[in-house]
C-alpha cells in the first residue's frame, strides 16, 4: 500500500466562508495558509482552521477532489466535513421549488 502523496483540504475561514485546495504536503501548506502566505483568499480572512483533510494516491487525485468539492454548495461541503456522506446525492439534487412560478 503506497503512501498517499495527496491532500485534498477544507480550511474554515475566520468569516465563516470555506476554502478548498489542494496539495502534496498539508502540513507545510496549512503553516503557509496560517502565516498569510498560502493564498490571497485565505491571507484576508484570517485565522484560519483546518476542518476537513482526504489523503490521496496522487496530487492529481486531489485536485480532481479540489475542483470537484468547489463545485458544491456550503450544505454539502458541511456534511462532508462532518461525515454525513449519506447525505451528499441528496444534496446534489437542484432544488428548483423557489423558481417562479408562470402567472
Amino acid at each position: 500500500h503506497a503512501p498517499y502523496t495527496g491532500f485534498m483540504y477544507i480550511l474554515l475561514c475566520a468569516d465563516g466562508s470555506y476554502y478548498v485546495g489542494s496539495t502534496r504536503n498539508i502540513d507545510a501548506r496549512l503553516r503557509q495558509h496560517q502565516s498569510g502566505d498560502g493564498s490571497a483568499y485565505t491571507s484576508r480572512r484570517l485565522p484560519v482552521e483546518l476542518v476537513y483533510c482526504l489523503p490521496c494516491e496522487s496530487v492529481v487525485q486531489a485536485f480532481w477532489f479540489e475542483k470537484k468539492v468547489q463545485g458544491w454548495s456550503r450544505a454539502k461541503r458541511e456534511a462532508l466535513i462532518r461525515g454525513d456522506l449519506h447525505l451528499l446525492p441528496s444534496l446534489a439534487k437542484k432544488d428548483f421549488s423557489k423558481r417562479r412560478q408562470p402567472d
